[in-house]
C-alpha cells in the first residue's frame, strides 16, 4: 500500500542528562534519528509515514520499535541478530549548549543495504526523505540511498533530500564528493545555510565559497525544484524557479533545539502533501520548528493538524 512518505536510516536510543554527564544523574531514554523523527512528524500531521532500518536484537531496539509503531509509523524493519542499536548521550552542558556523545560505530542500524530500500519501495510512495546522515553510516548504507534517489526519481517519486551533515561521521570533503551527485535526483533540497556548499555544485575553478542565493541557483539549474534553506532564529527562505520566498522565525521560548531541523522538514514536507503553496509549506515548516524547539526532545513535542493553531495564543496562556 502506497505512503505519502518513506524515509530510512539509523533510529538509535538517546540517553539525555539535564546537567554535566560526567557529574552522573538521571538519565531518560528515548528515541532519536533525524529519519525517524521526519516520519513521527508528518504522522502526526495527518499523513501515512514509514521508516525502514534495522535495530539489534536487544531491549533498546524493542523500545523503537514500540515508539515508532506507537506514532503510527509503518515500519520496514529488520533485527539484527548480532549488531547493537546505535546509543547516543545528549548532555545538557550549560542552558544555551548541548553536547552529543555517539555510540554507533558498527551498529545494527548501519547495515541497513539496498534489499532493505527495494522492499520499501515496492510498496510505494508519494516522496522519498534521504538524508545525508544515513549516507555516511556505512558503505553499504551510502549505496542504499544512492539506489533509493535513482529508483525513486525514475519511478516520478518526489525525492527529498536534507544536507543534516554530521561532522563526528565525515569530513566536508567526504560529504561533497557524495551528496553533490546526489542531489542531481532531488526534488526538495533542504538545507541549513551553513551546508549549501556541501551540495551545490561546485564553480570550476574556483575555491571560492559561494553565497546562498548562488548556491541555490546552481542546484536549480542541476534540476532541483525547491531549495529550502533552514535558518534557525533567522526563519527560513525557499528558492524555486519563481524566485526567493523568505519567512521569520515564530518568537517562543526555546528549551531545546535538538530536533528542530527536522520538525521543520516534516512540517514542509507535509504541506507539500496537502498541496498547498510555497508560502503555506514555508508557514507549516515554521511552525513546527518553533514547537520543536519550545518543548524538550527530539520529537515528543511535534504538533498534531488541530494543534498548529495554539501558538497563535498570547504567551503565558492558558487554553481552556
Amino acid at each position: 500500500m502506497t505512503v505519502d512518505l518513506l524515509t530510512f536510516g539509523e533510529s538509535m536510543v538517546s540517553l539525555r542528562s539535564t546537567g554535566p554527564l560526567a557529574s552522573g544523574g538521571t538519565l531518560n531514554m528515548q528515541v532519536a534519528g533525524a529519519e525517524s523523527n521526519v516520519a513521527i512528524g508528518v504522522a502526526r500531521l495527518g499523513h501515512t509515514a514509514a521508516w525502514a532500518g534495522s535495530v539489534g536484537a536487544d531491549p533498546h531496539g524493542e523500545f523503537i520499535v514500540r515508539q515508532l509503531r506507537g506514532e503510527g509509523v509503518q515500519l520496514h524493519h529488520s533485527v539484527h541478530p548480532e549488531r547493537s542499536t546505535g546509543v547516543m548521550f545528549l548532555e545538557q552542558r550549560t542552558a544555551d549548549l548541548s553536547r552529543a556523545f555517539y555510540y554507533r560505530a558498527g551498529s545494527a542500524g548501519a547495515t541497513i543495504s539496498r534489499a532493505h530500500v527495494s522492499a520499501a519501495l515496492d510498496c510505494g510512495a508519494r516522496i522519498l526523505h534521504l538524508t545525508g546522515i544515513t549516507a555516511a553510516l556505512s558503505p553499504e548504507a551510502r549505496d542504499a540511498v544512492e539506489y533509493a534517489a535513482e529508483r525513486a526519481a525514475a519511478d516520478g517519486v518526489v525525492v527529498s533530500l536534507d544536507v543534516n551533515y554530521r561532522s563526528k561521521l565525515w569530513s566536508p570533503d567526504q560529504a561533497r564528493a557524495v551528496l553533490g551527485p546526489l542531489a542531481r535526483h532531488a526534488t526538495v533540497v533542504i538545507a541549513s545555510d551553513d551546508e549549501l556548499d556541501l551540495i551545490a555544485p561546485a564553480n570550476e575553478g574556483s575555491g571560492a565559497a559561494m553565497d546562498e542565493a548562488s548556491a541555490a541557483a546552481r542546484l536549480l539549474d542541476a534540476g532541483v525544484s525547491e531549495v529550502v534553506v533552514k535558518r534557525g532564529a533567522a526563519g527560513a527562505a525557499v528558492y524555486t524557479a519563481e524566485g526567493r520566498l523568505e519567512a521569520p522565525a515564530l518568537a517562543v521560548t526555546c528549551v531545546d533545539t535538538v530536533g528542530a531541523g527536522d520538525a521543520f522538514t516534516a512540517g514542509y514536507l507535509s504541506a507539500l502533501l496537502d498541496g498547498v503553496g510555497t508560502a503555506d509549506r514555508l508557514r507549516q515548516g515554521i511552525l513546527a520548528g518553533a514547537f520543536a524547539v519550545s518543548t524538550r526532545g527530539d520529537w515528543e513535542g511535534l504538533p498534531r493538524t488541530d494543534e498548529l493553531a495554539l501558538l497563535d495564543a498570547a504567551r503565558g496562556s492558558t487554553v481552556r
